[in-house]
C-alpha cells in the first residue's frame, strides 16, 4: 500500500512503512482474538429470518450444530455442481469455483455489499475474487426444505382424512384428525369461498382457496417451533404466492371486468383519471397480499427474538442484570407466542379470503345479469 502511495521512486522509504503496517495489522489480529466476541443483536436476529444453505439449530460456545443442506448451481460455462452447503465451511472457504458471500468476504475484498449480496453464492476464481460469471441456483436452502416439508405434511394429513371419509363415510360423526379438519374446511367453505364467487363457481375454486389456506397456516405453525425456518416472513415465498392468488384472478376475469377497468362507469372526462387507477389496482391488490403476509410474520419474529436479545444484552454489561431480565423475558415472549399463534391463523385466514374475493370480483357480470 505504501509502495502505491510513494511510488517507485520512494522504494528504500515505502519498504519500512509497509512492514510496520503489516505489524500493526499483526498486533490488532492478535488483539482481536485475545478480546472476546460481543454479542451481536443485529447479527444474531438476522442471522435466523434470513434463508441459509444449512440448517442451523443451536450454538453452544464455538460449536454449531447444523444439518448442511444440498448446493445446486447450474454455471452455462462449467456446467452442474452438486455438493453439500458444508464444504462452504459456514461461508469462510470457497469451494469449486464458488463461495458463500458473507460481510468479512465483502470487507476483505473491498467489495461493493450493493453488487455482491450477503448470502448468495457467486463464481471466484484461483484467487478468491470474483469472476461475473451467470450462475442459476436451484440450490435446496433453509426455506425450500421447509416448504417441502409443509407439502408434505399439507399431503399426508389430508390424504387421511378423505381416507376416514371413505371409510367410515360421510354421515358418521368424525373422529381424530379428522373432527379437527372438517369444521375449518367447512367453515372456509361456506363463509369465505361461497359467499365471495358466485354459483356453481365456487365448487370449483374452492380446493385452490384451501390449499393455500392450509399451505400458509402449516408454514405459519412451524416458523414458531424453535430452530425453524422463516418460510412466510420471506418476501420470495410470499410473492410467489401472490403470484399464484394474481394467475387464478386473471384466468377468473371476463368481458364485464375488463370493460369496467378500461371504461369505468364515469362521466367522459373522469375515464382518463379512472382507468389508470383501476388498471393499477389489478396489480397492487396481489402487492397488498404480498407485503401483508411477509411483514407480519417476519415482525412477529424479529421482536421475539429482541426480547430474548435483551437478557444477553443485559448479561453483557452485568451477570446480575441478565439473569435479573431472565424472567421478564420468559413472561413476554409467552404472551408473544401466544399473539403469533393467533397472527399465524388469521394470515392465513385472510391471505385465503382475499384471493376468494378478488376472484369473485373478478367474476362479478354487468348490470344485466343482476337484472
Amino acid at each position: 500500500m505504501a509502495l502505491g502511495l510513494h511510488g517507485f521512486g520512494n522504494f528504500a522509504y515505502a519498504a519500512p512503512v509497509e512492514g510496520a503496517e503489516h505489524a500493526t495489522e499483526e498486533h490488532a489480529h492478535e488483539a482481536e482474538a485475545t478480546e472476546p466476541k460481543k454479542f451481536d443483536a443485529k447479527e444474531v436476529i438476522l442471522g435466523h429470518v434470513k434463508d441459509a444453505y444449512d440448517w442451523h439449530f443451536f450454538s453452544i460456545g464455538e460449536s454449531h450444530y447444523t444439518i448442511p443442506l444440498p448446493v445446486i448451481i447450474y454455471n452455462p460455462a462449467r456446467g452442474l455442481s452438486v455438493f453439500s452447503a458444508s464444504h462452504f465451511h459456514h461461508g469462510h472457504e470457497a469451494y469449486e469455483g464458488y463461495r458463500i458471500v458473507n460481510a468479512h468476504y465483502l470487507h476483505e475484498k473491498g467489495l461493493d455489499p450493493a453488487q455482491f449480496i450477503e448470502g448468495r453464492i457467486i463464481a471466484v476464481d484461483g484467487n478468491d475474487m470474483p469472476t461475473g460469471e451467470k450462475i442459476y441456483d436451484f440450490s435446496m436452502t433453509k426455506n425450500v426444505t421447509s416448504m417441502l416439508i409443509a407439502a408434505i405434511l399439507l399431503i399426508v394429513l389430508m390424504l387421511n382424512v378423505a381416507k376416514a371419509y371413505r371409510v367410515r363415510g360421510s354421515k358418521k360423526a368424525p373422529k381424530g384428525f379428522q373432527s379437527l379438519v372438517e369444521p375449518v374446511i367447512i367453515f372456509m367453505r361456506d363463509e369465505v369461498v361461497k359467499p365471495n364467487i358466485p354459483g356453481k363457481k365456487a365448487e370449483k375454486y374452492t380446493p385452490l382457496i384451501l390449499t393455500i389456506f392450509f399451505f400458509i397456516l402449516i408454514n405459519n405453525l412451524l416458523g414458531l417451533l424453535p430452530g425453524s425456518a422463516n418460510v412466510t416472513g420471506n418476501i420470495a415465498v410470499t410473492a410467489a404466492l401472490a403470484l399464484i392468488s394474481f394467475i387464478a384472478t386473471m384466468f377468473a376475469t371476463n368481458k364485464h371486468f375488463w370493460g369496467h377497468i378500461f371504461n369505468p362507469p364515469v362521466p367522459f372526462g373522469v375515464k382518463f383519471i379512472l382507468a389508470p387507477v383501476e388498471l393499477i389496482g389489478v396489480f397492487t391488490k396481489p402487492v397488498s397480499l404480498m407485503i401483508r403476509l411477509f411483514a407480519n410474520i417476519l415482525a412477529g419474529h424479529i421482536i421475539i427474538l429482541s426480547i430474548i436479545s435483551l437478557v444477553f444484552i443485559f448479561g453483557s454489561l452485568n451477570k446480575t442484570a441478565g439473569y435479573g431480565f431472565l424472567p421478564i423475558t420468559i413472561v413476554f415472549n409467552i404472551v408473544m407466542m401466544m399473539l403469533e399463534l393467533l397472527v399465524a391463523f388469521i394470515q392465513a385466514f385472510i391471505f385465503a379470503n382475499l384471493t376468494a374475493v378478488f376472484i369473485g370480483q373478478a367474476m362479478e357480470g354487468g348490470h344485466d345479469d343482476h337484472h
